[in-house]
């Protein structure tokens, strides 16, 4: 059971890093938009498409599950401070949802990957 969560667990987090990398792609416009409000330049949509998209596929593949999810939850920690708006309850729940995310991240890199994975070494059943 434990590993068909694990699996589970993977998939999801997965689903919103894929999901955040295709909404760059489509609309990097609202991305850059966020980094230049930060004075931050409009050009690092890109490295974050390219990030948010190959984390996702380690995620679902099972590969350098501990690592990528100790990368993702600093990645929600630091991305967290863009939503930090006390004003705006909208932007305080999605500030809040990075914070759980990073929580969910960092279970998953206690756990690892389960038995489930593609083309790599499964953790011997226990």
């Amino acid at each position: 059971m434990n590993d068909v969560l694990l699996l589970i667990s993977r998939m999801l987090i997965a689903a919103l890093f894929l999901g955040g990398a295709v909404q760059k792609a489509l609309s990097p416009q609202d991305a850059s938009a966020l980094l230049a409000g930060f004075g931050l330049p409009m050009a690092l949509v890109w490295p974050a498409l390219i990030y948010n998209a190959a984390a996702g596929v380690g995620l679902l593949l099972g590969w350098g599950v501990r690592w990528i999810a100790l990368s993702l939850a600093a990645y929600c920690a630091v991305t967290s401070l863009f939503h930090l708006i006390p004003d705006d309850p909208w932007q305080m729940s999605i500030f809040v949802k990075n914070w759980a995310i990073a929580g969910g991240c960092l279970a998953l890199a206690v756990a690892g990957p389960g038995r489930w994975v593609v083309a790599g070494r499964a953790r011997p059943t226990t």
